[in-house]
């Protein structure tokens, strides 16, 4: 068996993308419910504005966290694992903390594009990282290992497991 039947195709992908926006979402409300309890309740005032400078980095320290934990022991998300997909290296190896901390920072770099709402509305703050995202995922249509900007730049690539 070649290298390129086992890489897994991107409809694949994309599928455990929405998985994991669930798990995300489900980590964020626990964090979110957290940090409630921590702070008597008043993690934002009357208008929206977070008077815990803290929470925004705890909720991206944690997100971060279960992406990276999941691609460098064991190689899935829980998004991954109904699709039976992993995160490996070229030869098909476990990524490793440095291919998944690249990896990682890569993928999250559509996020500073929130930092536009001061300068447009919420509406286009909140649809800009979603540009960013599927412009990092793009590549993953056409190259013939079906890699995203974030595993071409961490030397990762995601494989269908064997049935």
């Amino acid at each position: 068996m070649n290298a390129a039947s086992v890489i897994a195709p991107a409809w694949r992908r994309f599928a455990a993308i929405v998985y994991d926006l669930l798990a995300v979402v489900a980590i964020v409300m626990v964090v979110g419910l957290i940090a409630q309890v921590v702070t008597g309740g008043r993690i934002a005032d009357e208008r929206g504005h977070l008077l815990a400078w803290w929470y925004q980095p705890l909720q991206g320290l944690v997100v971060g966290a279960y992406f990276f934990v999941s691609w460098t022991r064991g190689g899935q998300t829980l998004g991954m694992r109904p699709w039976r997909i992993r995160v490996t290296d070229a030869a098909g190896r476990a990524a490793g903390g440095r291919r998944g901390l690249i990896r990682l920072v890569v993928a999250a770099l559509p996020l500073l594009l929130l930092a536009l709402y001061p300068l447009t509305s919420l509406r286009v703050a909140l649809a800009a990282p979603l540009v960013g995202w599927a412009l990092l995922l793009l590549p993953a249509l056409f190259d013939h290992r079906r890699r995203g900007v974030h595993d071409m730049l961490a030397g990762t690539e995601v494989r269908r497991l064997p049935t």
